[in-house]
């Protein structure tokens, strides 16, 4: 996520509260991606460096647990501009050229000179991001989809240029070894169902061996992936998108909530202000008077009652606008209610982070090094593949 700003319910509706349900079933990985922040907002750095703490703040006092993720700063794994790096000599211009957003953010925020390598080039850093660590699901949104595609893509065209491995018979001999004989059977027994006969159900049995497999580093799992699909080694893993609801919650004045518009309501807003807010909401235009009675489907506010309020309320606010039974205030009144009930525990939380920022340092630095590890043995790999690791 980009730190270019406070986050606001809609992040914590539409990603947040997805990233904590993850977090229970996956490994998972959460960074704050400052560099990226840098594509658009490379002439606004200040509100780079204030963000990234406060939105830090945010995600542990929502709910992700470092004990469980591993959470960390993009710009602290240096390992991901290498990996960018390399595989811009390989990934076609065109590809780039042809991301759904690039033209339609250069057209939204056309008041910012956009004409940067960085911009263009910004869906290739974020494929680095993801096959760094060989993700195999990234949680999206549809509009997301393209730029896990290019992944697949830059991360499938590495491994067709770059993965025919020396030696590779001879290290996928040893690594079957390091299963043990009776798992070892079973893979080769696997190996040959699906390569003779096709057997799907084969392969995902050995992917399932493969994964349980204690004893195999992350390369020789790899390698072993490869050699179960007939691929020789796969050095970069093609990830999946795990596409993830996020429902869409209005601003203020009835259009997407975005911080550049100015419409949010923030993650831990002060109730006296988010009860201003809200009661200066945007409601139904047709309600000129308390008496008119109004259309909940034209009413931004009804689209967070869908999110904030319980079947009868909601049927009270039904009743209520089309009769004209309640005004815009009286509906509004639970609803300020909710939110503030959600994100008092969410502020209480935010609180020991504020008192004493050093746990949120040492819970970033615990997770970098976590995250380097990882990265490390992927560019070790890649740099073998690459011919680089010469010495």
């Amino acid at each position: 996520m980009r730190p270019t700003g406070a986050m606001h319910i809609g992040h914590y509706h539409g990603a947040l509260k997805n990233w904590i349900r993850l977090q229970q079933d996956y490994e998972c990985f959460f960074f704050v991606a400052d560099w990226h922040a840098l594509t658009t907002v490379y002439d606004e750095i200040e509100v780079i460096g204030r963000s990234v703490w406060e939105m830090l703040i945010d995600w542990l006092a929502a709910g992700l647990d470092p004990e469980r993720s591993t959470i960390f700063l993009q710009s602290r794994i240096i390992e991901h501009a290498e990996l960018s790096l390399l595989l811009g000599m390989t990934t076609p211009l065109g590809w780039l050229e042809r991301v759904p957003t690039y033209k339609d953010q250069i057209e939204k925020l056309s008041h910012k000179d956009l004409a940067t390598y960085g911009f263009l080039g910004y869906p290739l850093m974020q494929a680095a991001d993801i096959l760094i660590y060989r993700a195999h699901h990234v949680p999206v949104g549809e509009d997301q989809v393209p730029h896990v595609e290019l992944t697949r893509e830059v991360g499938r065209r590495f491994n067709h240029l770059f993965g025919r491995e020396a030696g590779f018979a001879d290290k996928v001999k040893a690594a079957i070894a390091k299963l043990g004989k009776s798992d070892g059977k079973t893979f080769e027994l696997l190996k040959k169902r699906y390569g003779e006969q096709g057997d799907a159900d084969s392969l995902e049995e050995g992917r399932q061996l493969l994964a349980k497999a204690g004893s195999l580093g992350s390369a020789d799992r790899e390698r072993l992936l490869g050699y179960l699909s007939g691929t020789q080694r796969q050095i970069l893993v093609e990830p999946g998108a795990l596409l993830t609801e996020s429902p869409r919650l209005p601003g203020l004045d009835g259009t997407k909530m975005s911080k550049s518009y100015g419409n949010t309501l923030s993650m831990r807003e002060e109730p006296a202000a988010l009860t201003k807010k809200v009661r200066a909401m945007t409601t139904d235009p047709a309600r000129v008077r308390r008496t008119d009675p109004g259309d909940p489907e034209k009413c931004p506010v009804w689209d967070l009652h869908k999110i904030y309020s319980d079947g009868s309320t909601r049927e009270w606010v039904v009743k209520g606008c089309t009769t004209a039974g309640i005004g815009c205030l009286d509906c509004k009144q639970p609803l300020i209610d909710s939110i503030i009930a959600e994100q008092a525990p969410i502020r209480e939380r935010a609180q020991r982070y504020l008192d004493q920022p050093v746990l949120l340092r040492d819970i970033v630095d615990a997770g970098c090094d976590r995250a380097r590890v990882v990265a490390r043995e992927t560019m070790h790999e890649v740099r073998q593949a690459m011919g680089l690791a010469y010495r």
